[in-house]
């Protein structure tokens, strides 16, 4: 699941844009300043920003600048409608897209899923993922585990890519089912049809499947990829 950092002070257009992203299947952390915006930044590393220029202490350029300088993160700006000036500084300052006030929700979920799917893309072209003796290389779409190649049907990859995109983060079935085959499901149906696909995973890729230590099972929430040499035989739970 991607995470998202909303800054915006406004208290009514940062409940519209959290409530759109959530819906969205994102998780979402909000900063109303630019002080909070660059702590939560620096503890939380979201993969997206939504970021307002107009801010109560710092503005939305100097936060741009600061993340730009040591971070590729995208950055989606909010300006108001009218001000191009501030929208050709911000862009100067290395934001990757805008949307003027007032925007529809519809409009904001395109830009964000694009954002995301460019970033996604372009870590595939350059990453190769190691977690344990498991090794995925995105570029040429192989797995191996211990050195020895694992032949995985395209859903399977694009499921275990996905994961090991998010280390150590629950995504849930919806989101990986999403990956896999780009179809709408409901939850229900979603769990069953994952529930296969992660079996079939770990029959390939486990040294144990009856007690996996890469694909972890979060009960009640979803699976994580996360490398595990003890207490291996139980779900996680989160408390």
């Amino acid at each position: 699941m991607s995470r998202v950092l909303v800054v915006e002070d406004d208290e009514a257009m940062r409940r519209l844009v959290v409530l759109a992203l959530k819906e969205a299947l994102l998780e979402v952390e909000v900063a109303a300043d630019g002080k909070m915006a660059l702590r939560v930044f620096e503890r939380w590393r979201p993969d997206l920003i939504v970021l307002d220029l107009i801010l109560p202490d710092i503005d939305g350029f100097e936060i741009c600048q600061r993340i730009r300088a040591g971070s590729k993160i995208p950055i989606l700006m909010l300006s108001a409608l009218g001000q191009d000036d501030h929208v050709v500084r911000g862009l100067r300052l290395g934001a990757d897209d805008y949307l003027a006030k007032p925007f529809s929700v519809r409009v904001l979920l395109a830009r964000v899923e694009a954002l995301l799917r460019r970033t996604t893309v372009a870590n595939d072209l350059e990453q190769t993922i190691t977690v344990g003796d498991l090794t995925i290389d995105l570029r040429r779409i192989e797995v191996s585990v211990g050195g020895r190649p694992v032949s995985l049907t395209p859903a399977e990859f694009r499921i275990i890519a996905y994961l090991a995109r998010h280390p150590s983060r629950v995504v849930n079935s919806v989101a990986l089912l999403r990956q896999a085959q780009d179809s709408n499901y409901d939850e229900r149906e979603a769990q069953e049809i994952v529930k296969v696909h992660i079996r079939h995973l770990r029959n390939k890729i486990e040294p144990d499947p009856d007690a996996p230590c890469y694909i972890r099972t979060v009960r009640g929430f979803g699976y994580m990829l996360d490398y595990r040499t003890r207490d291996i035989n139980q779900p996680l739970t989160i408390h």
